[in-house]
């Protein structure tokens, strides 16, 4: 029914308010690069006539896995040209400038990942994630 996919992995290690915190930022940043048609965000109205607006049609799995899976997922989204969306430990430190302070000065192999969103092919995702547990 649906061509692509809607995975995010979330590192289990992570405390649930900075879970999230990362979860709704890559979720903001990456619905906004993606656009509503893709993701097929509908409006579902109540009994009442009410709106309940930009929902997806799609199933939205989240799942978990250490931070050094999610590092291995993000490349491997990369190589298999998935879009992505990763958030990680710099991301949390003080205002946003320095945040991005933080991160361009953190090589890739010290971040820690909080989370790796994709969106993509059903099948080439399916591969990817599905290695990994559902978040309980």
């Amino acid at each position: 029914m649906f061509t692509n996919k809607l995975v995010a992995v979330m590192n289990e290690k992570i405390e649930p308010g900075l879970i999230m915190n990362a979860l709704a930022h890559m979720c903001i940043g990456f619905g906004s690069a993606i656009g509503q048609g893709p993701l097929r965000l509908t409006h579902y109205m109540d009994a009442d006539g009410g709106s309940h607006p930009n929902i997806s049609e799609m199933p939205f799995m989240i799942l978990k896995a250490n931070s050094n899976k999610l590092k291995a997922l993000r490349f491997a989204a990369m190589e298999a040209g998935i879009q992505f969306a990763d958030f990680t430990d710099t991301m949390t430190i003080g205002t946003y400038i320095e945040q991005i302070e933080k991160t361009k000065q953190t090589s890739e192999a010290d971040l820690i990942y909080y989370g790796v969103v994709l969106f993509g092919d059903w099948q080439k995702v399916t591969e990817l994630t599905r290695k990994f547990s559902l978040w309980k």
